[in-house]
């Protein structure tokens, strides 16, 4: 197994790639948080590794909140003692111009989807500098590397915040044995790819045909690039960007 022993959480981890993410870590030994705010899925996913005999234990968490996210590495450290893997998971997406997006919608995406990894990084890793090691994976996109005209400008921001933040946390924290490396999936079949494009099928197909193998990916497909850079098999990979598109950005 590619992560026995290992104490892994996922944010957003109740649906979508975070659902994924979660089972196949498990399937691999590892002890999963499922943190996301909606409680009956995030406990549902739990209960279905549990009964394939993982072990996974659910915990309510807001990314947004500070607060939070302390209790969180506290649960997680008295259940399981230390934490070798984070996945910055979870994520809010939009479909406004710079015109139509309201300072409210603006200063959500980015709470989310910025400062919510900023706050997963800052708390869990001075639990992995007293374990000595530990695998931290953000979740940005592929339109976190490049502009898109159909894309959410405050969207493509957060994104982009991420990964530049990933690379520059994983610099300051390499001689702490600590990784960090960014994950940019193309366009995914989740629930959230559906909410981004409400009644828009002409935008969807536009993507679709513009990426060369000329499907959405599935969420088990950047899962298991999740974990390989979890994996110890990932060990002297750090400020990397994994991009999971069908070869979108490789044109």
């Amino acid at each position: 197994m590619r992560l026995r022993d290992k104490v892994a959480i996922v944010t957003g981890g109740a649906r979508g790639m975070g659902s994924a993410e979660s089972i196949i870590f498990a399937n691999e030994g590892a002890k999963v948080v499922i943190a996301d705010i909606r409680r009956e899925m995030g406990e549902n996913v739990a209960h279905k590794i549990t009964q394939n005999g993982g072990i996974a234990e659910f915990i309510s968490l807001d990314v947004t909140s500070e607060e939070q996210w302390k209790s969180l590495l506290v649960r997680t450290i008295s259940l399981y003692g230390k934490l070798d893997i984070l996945v910055n998971n979870a994520g809010i997406t939009g479909h406004d111009s710079v015109i139509s997006t309201s300072e409210k919608q603006w200063d959500q995406i980015m709470d989310v989807n910025a400062k919510g990894v900023f706050f997963g990084c800052k708390h869990s890793i001075p639990y992995m500098i007293k374990n000595g090691k530990g695998s931290i994976i953000n979740i940005s996109s592929e339109m976190g590397l490049v502009g898109s005209a159909m894309g959410s400008p405050a969207y493509s921001a957060s994104k982009g915040a991420v990964t530049i933040f990933t690379k520059s946390a994983a610099l300051r924290h390499a001689k702490d044995n600590i990784r960090l490396n960014s994950v940019h999936p193309g366009p995914i079949d989740t629930p959230m790819l559906k909410e981004s494009s409400p009644g828009k099928s002409n935008k969807s197909k536009t993507v679709l045909d513009l990426t060369p193998m000329g499907r959405r990916g599935t969420p088990n497909e950047v899962a298991f690039g999740v974990l390989f850079l979890a994996s110890d098999e990932a060990s002297y990979i750090t400020g990397a960007s994994l991009v999971i598109d069908g070869g979108y950005l490789a044109q």
